[in-house]
C-alpha cells in the first residue's frame, strides 16, 4: 500500500494571498482526498496498525481538510467510528471530523472544534447542539475546555 503523506510545507497555500498558491493547495488537497478515498474503498480506515503512525495522523489530516469532498469526510468519518470502537484510532481526532463534517453539512457541532471567527479578539465556535455541554462532551474524548483550546489562538 503506498504510504500517505500530507506536504505539510505546503500547507501555508491555503491562507496564501497569492491566487495561484490557493490553487495549488486546492489541487493538492483534492489529490489527497481522492487517493485516501481509494485507500478506504481498499482497506478501510488507515489505522496506525496497518500503516503506522505518521500515515495514520496524515489519514486524519487529509479528512478534516478534504472541506470540498464531503463524500470523503463522511466515509472518513464512518470507517473512523468503527476504528474508534475497536480502539484502533483516536476518539480525539474522530470528535474533531465530527464536527469539521457536521459544519460543513450546515448542521450545528458537537464538540466546538471548529472556529467561526474571532469576536473582540476571542475566537467563537461555530453553533454547538448543547453549548452547555461542550466541555463536557469535549473531556469525555480527550480535548482542553474550549476556553483553554482558544487561549492559544487568541488575538488579545
Amino acid at each position: 500500500m503506498e504510504a500517505l503523506g500530507a506536504n505539510s510545507q505546503s500547507a501555508f497555500r491555503a491562507n496564501s494571498d497569492d491566487p495561484d498558491e490557493q490553487l495549488a493547495w486546492r489541487r493538492l488537497t483534492a489529490w489527497h482526498g481522492d487517493r485516501l478515498d481509494e485507500i478506504m474503498e481498499e482497506y478501510g480506515w488507515p489505522t496506525a496498525e496497518l500503516v503506522g503512525e505518521e500515515a495514520a495522523r496524515a489519514a486524519w489530516l487529509i479528512a478534516q481538510h478534504a472541506d470540498r469532498q464531503l463524500d470523503v469526510q463522511r466515509r472518513a468519518l464512518q470507517l473512523m467510528q468503527q476504528a474508534v470502537s475497536a480502539g484502533s484510532a483516536s476518539p480525539r481526532e474522530l470528535a474533531f471530523l465530527h464536527d469539521r463534517t457536521l459544519v460543513n453539512e450546515g448542521r450545528k457541532q458537537v464538540y466546538g472544534t471548529q472556529i467561526a471567527g474571532v469576536k473582540d479578539g476571542s475566537p467563537v465556535p461555530w453553533p454547538c447542539e448543547e453549548p452547555e455541554r461542550m466541555d463536557e462532551l469535549r473531556a469525555e474524548v480527550g480535548i482542553e475546555p474550549f476556553d483553554e483550546y482558544v487561549a492559544k489562538f487568541s488575538m488579545a
